[in-house]
């Protein structure tokens, strides 16, 4: 995972470097909130989704008079969801119930983003956007539930549609699939999880 942050803090650079000299760049902060599940292998005990938030700073470059850019951030996301570990007895005997698996996350998306401008002005009202592309999540906190074990970070991908509104809010919805396991069990085999996630979040860019 040290090389896959190092690989998007180097993607990041270059493509701000490319946004001095031909197309517009713009950040700002962005909070949100999401609605996480974790999908297991084998179906083995209730798991139920769970509500987190994010925060950090977005940032956004549009290459003018294609409606083609690319968005991308660094921000804390909660994701996780609710084991119901106590319904298996080699879970219950090791004192487990029901258990909140909070993980916490430094994500940086790079998103590929199409925003529809050619509204005869209307677009400085309201534009929509919609995107897509890869993230990657490097875990920076978990949970004390000592029967799984938890993966330095994941890839997913992000697949989302969105409204700018006077030109400097965005409001967007997105759904994120991971790719690679957030957790699992240190003693079974083949029983691993990955996050799948729904956000909303709101930004406010300069």
């Amino acid at each position: 995972m040290k090389r896959k942050l190092i690989s998007a803090i180097i993607i990041i650079a270059a493509l701000v470097c490319v946004s001095n000299a031909s197309a517009q760049f713009r950040y700002g902060p962005m909070v949100g909130v999401d609605v996480t599940n974790l999908n297991f292998k084998q179906d083995l005990m209730t798991v139920d989704k769970s509500v987190g938030y994010s925060a950090g700073v977005v940032a956004e470059m549009m290459f003018p008079g294609i409606g083609f850019g690319i968005d991308l951030g660094l921000y804390y996301e909660q994701r996780g969801a609710t084991l119901h570990l106590g319904e298996k007895a080699m879970w219950a005997d090791q004192g487990y119930g029901v258990d909140r698996s909070y993980l916490h996350y430094a994500v940086i998306p790079v998103h590929l983003r199409f925003k529809y401008t050619r509204l005869n002005g209307f677009e400085d009202k309201l534009a929509p956007i919609v995107f897509a592309g890869p993230s990657f999540g490097f875990l920076v906190g978990h949970s004390d539930i000592d029967c799984m074990k938890y993966a330095a970070g994941e890839l997913g991908v992000d697949f989302g549609l969105g409204v700018e509104i006077m030109r400097n809010w965005q409001v967007t919805a997105s759904y994120n699939h991971g790719f690679t396991y957030a957790l699992k069990d240190k003693t079974l085999t083949n029983f691993s999880a990955r996050n799948t996630t729904w956000s909303v979040r709101v930004a406010y860019l300069f």
